[in-house]
């Protein structure tokens, strides 16, 4: 049944509070076929019946009729994709190390670079380099898997979203919509991975709505009848080619596009928009000698890298209770606001660029990323330096 365990999240919060005092675990009863799903919940005890005689024979006491207490689906009752490995990527350590700060601070991230550049893989790698789901979070991700209407499978547990709608996609099944309102991308991606392909290939209209979710972590969607808040803090990464064709500025000279050409295609993306991704890198087409030199040149896996975030991760809790990227303002001032010379850096930077204020204060917040990452108090130049340069991929006229 569809929503049965989101459904039984709602009732073990609701027992939790009203049985603590007498320590009574609470019994939720489910169909049969929901059972071993709902006792994924912990603090219950779930009973799965296969029609209502049985559960009124249960309740009643009926000699040999009792329900046993469902076992919890466990990822050993499915098969479960292994996450892909950092470690298979060739070369790029400058596109790693971006990957690794926006695993740490929660930030958006954009790609441009030509086709088979690496982009589609980099992506597909980040869910390994994320920390592992609270219980809180597992429960809250299986909740919104079950009440949509792709349900939510065993294998998933605890493993965070991976969402990568094609750009032919409306706004509806992006940000959500219909009647009555349901969750979109946006929403199916919540404490994960929403990656966006050839950005600039979806309708510009579609990737306008997603501008308020991305600020808030959250979307409203309202109809005549009703309205409905949905959560939609999932973490952007977005992948696009530098020109119709893909290859400008490559050294073969391979681009016929005009420049009129290549300016048009970045403006099918918004400043706005584009404003609201924290790190911009670019990502440059390997030659054919450093892809014959693999071996030489594999990197860090994706378990080490994830153990640095996870540290990254666990100082910023300890000190404001979220990531970096969900600072405001004010808390980004007192928390994240480099040294001396990192300061003046940072203003020059602003100065020169012409960065707005939202520009401003996401490239404070990478900062205090990085600063995390090196494990240090007050952010330095340095760390300034390198946020400066996950600034500069793209210009929006």
């Amino acid at each position: 049944m569809r929503g049965a365990f989101a459904m039984v999240c709602g009732a073990a919060r609701q027992y939790s509070a009203a049985d603590a005092a007498s320590a009574r675990v609470p019994e939720v009863y489910v169909p049969l076929a929901s059972a071993a799903e709902a006792a994924l919940v912990p603090g219950i005890e779930v009973y799965g019946a296969a029609d209502l005689p049985e559960l009124c024979a249960h309740l009643n006491g009926v000699p040999d009729a009792r329900l046993r207490p469902a076992r919890a689906a466990t990822l050993s009752d499915a098969a479960c994709t292994p996450s892909p490995d950092l470690a298979d990527v060739i070369g790029h350590p400058g596109a790693r190390r971006a990957l690794e700060v926006a695993a740490a601070g929660g930030h958006h991230l954009l790609m441009v670079g030509p086709p088979g550049a690496g982009k589609s893989m980099l992506a597909a790698r980040l869910p390994g380099l994320l920390p592992p789901m609270s219980d809180d979070e597992a429960l809250t991700s299986a909740a919104i898997l079950s009440a949509s209407s792709l349900g939510f499978q065993p294998a998933q547990w605890r493993q965070r979203p991976f969402r990568a709608p094609h750009h032919s996609s409306s706004s509806a099944a992006l940000v959500g919509g219909r009647n009555p309102p349901q969750p979109g991308e946006i929403t199916l991606a919540h404490l994960g991975v929403l990656f966006l392909d050839e950005l600039p290939e979806f309708d510009r209209k579609v990737l306008e709505t997603l501008r308020e979710p991305l600020e808030a972590g959250r979307i409203t969607i309202s109809r005549a009848a009703q309205q409905a808040d949905f959560p939609a803090a999932c973490q952007l990464i977005a992948a696009m080619n530098p020109c119709p064709c893909g290859w400008r500025g490559d050294p073969s000279g391979r681009c016929r596009c005009s420049p009129d050409s290549a300016a048009r295609y970045l403006r099918k993306l918004s400043g706005p928009l584009v404003d609201r991704i924290d790190i911009q890198i670019e990502l440059p087409a390997l030659s054919p000698a450093e892809l014959s030199a693999r071996s030489a040149k594999r990197g860090e896996s994706s378990a080490q890298v994830a153990a640095r975030v996870a540290v990254a991760r666990e100082a910023q809790l300890r000190r404001q209770s979220k990531t970096n990227r969900e600072l405001d303002g004010r808390e980004a001032d007192d928390v994240c606001r480099p040294n001396s010379a990192g300061e003046a850096l940072l203003r020059s930077a602003g100065e020169r660029f012409g960065w707005s204020a939202r520009a401003y204060y996401r490239v404070l917040k990478v900062v205090r990323t990085i600063a995390d990452l090196a494990g240090v108090d007050t952010p330095e130049a340095a760390h300034v330096a390198e946020a400066i340069q996950y600034r500069r991929a793209l210009a929006i006229a």
